[in-house]
């Protein structure tokens, strides 16, 4: 009965070996079969490709946004070119217009005071032509981001609260960007 033992052992394992084998010889066909280079070097490029692919379309994205940054940047400069020369020539007006406050008694100071009116308006044309407006508020209601209050007097019937009762200095605007704010007097 023991040989009987064995034999039904030894066909047992007999039995199960090739079932293991088999197994084992799949795995190692996989191992040991070979991936053909042409299909790997076509899955190589498909890769590659799709990398390019998306480093351009990045790359194209990024050259768009460039220019838009470009052309927003030259608007900005084109719009506010001259604002340098605008302001510096700010005082000039003052003093040109002080000038032709003051009262003008024989015929050299009149054509004095022609001459420096001439001038003034000419400055005045140069700065509207270059789109610099005067910021004279009077009479409107008080805005801090154009003018500033340097003084207040009590609101009455002819100036209602917070509105501007007189301007001390014109304001200068170039384009929407304040120049030089108004110096006003203001009703509280």
């Amino acid at each position: 009965m023991a040989d009987k033992e064995k034999d039904q052992d030894l066909k047992t394992v007999k039995e199960a070996a090739p079932k293991t084998d088999k197994k084992a010889d799949k795995k190692s066909a996989k191992k040991d079969a070979k991936v053909d280079p042409k299909d790997q070097e076509i899955k190589d490029l498909k890769a590659k490709n799709d990398e390019l692919s998306d480093n351009l379309l990045r790359t194209q994205a990024e050259l768009q946004n460039m220019n838009k940054r470009h052309s927003k940047e030259v608007a900005g400069i084109l719009k506010y070119d001259g604002q340098k020369l605008a302001t510096e020539i700010l005082p000039v007006i003052d003093n040109l217009e002080r000038a032709l406050a003051v009262d003008a008694d024989d015929d050299a100071s009149k054509q004095l005071k022609k001459g420096i009116e001439m001038v003034q308006q000419h400055m005045a044309k140069a700065l509207e032509d270059n789109h610099v407006t005067v910021i004279d508020n009077a009479g409107e209601k008080f805005d801090p981001a154009n003018s500033q209050a340097v003084q207040t007097v009590p609101a009455d019937d002819k100036h209602k609260k917070d509105t501007v009762v007189q301007v001390l200095q014109k304001g200068y605007k170039l384009e929407d960007r304040v120049l030089r704010p108004a110096m006003v007097v203001v009703a509280q």
